[in-house]
């Protein structure tokens, strides 16, 4: 299967929106906001992400490209801990155009998604986004709390503190 490069995903969602008139509101949550956030020699096979809209056409339309898409309307349900509530209004337009807007999640938020789930990868992409975005150890413990307090309260949570505390270990500490 062919990797997907930021680029021809673009593309790819251009063409889209001009042979149905379907609008497309995205937003990149993988390796493909890796590479928009500047990690270019990310290299992905898929696309995930949340979309604002009806997903099927456009997951239809991406398999019959040859890119697999994992596809939600909710990224906050991947996971029994909530993303930190306001995420989508933090995200940036990395593209808008009539009918199309792709959005990458403030790099906080992405670190707080890679956490969610916590595999070595996911570890390694949030600590290349708190280096690039110079991300504080602070910030992270908030937007963790602030995910805490909006997930359902599971055993999960306990995982969700360790992986968090972990991970901060790995980094300065955050100015007083």
């Amino acid at each position: 299967m062919p990797t997907i490069t930021a680029d021809r995903l673009i593309a790819l969602l251009e063409q889209f929106v001009k042979t149905t008139g379907q609008p497309i509101d995205l937003l990149l949550v993988g390796a493909l906001a890796m590479q928009c956030y500047g990690l270019r020699e990310r290299y992905t096979n898929d696309v995930d992400g949340e979309l604002t809209g009806p997903l099927q056409p456009l997951v239809t339309f991406l398999t019959d490209e040859g890119v697999p898409a994992d596809l939600t309307q909710d990224i906050s349900g991947w996971s029994i801990v909530a993303m930190p509530p306001g995420y989508r209004a933090r995200a940036t337009d990395l593209v808008s155009h009539p009918g199309l807007r792709i959005r990458l999640l403030e790099p906080v938020d992405f670190v707080i998604a890679k956490l969610r789930r916590g595999i070595e990868l996911d570890l390694d992409d949030a600590l290349y986004v708190v280096h690039r975005f110079e991300i504080s150890r602070t910030a992270i413990e908030q937007a963790a709390a602030s995910a805490i307090a909006a997930s359902p309260q599971d055993t999960a949570l306990f995982l969700f503190r360790k992986t968090v505390e972990l991970f901060c270990r790995l980094l300065p500490e955050s100015p007083a």
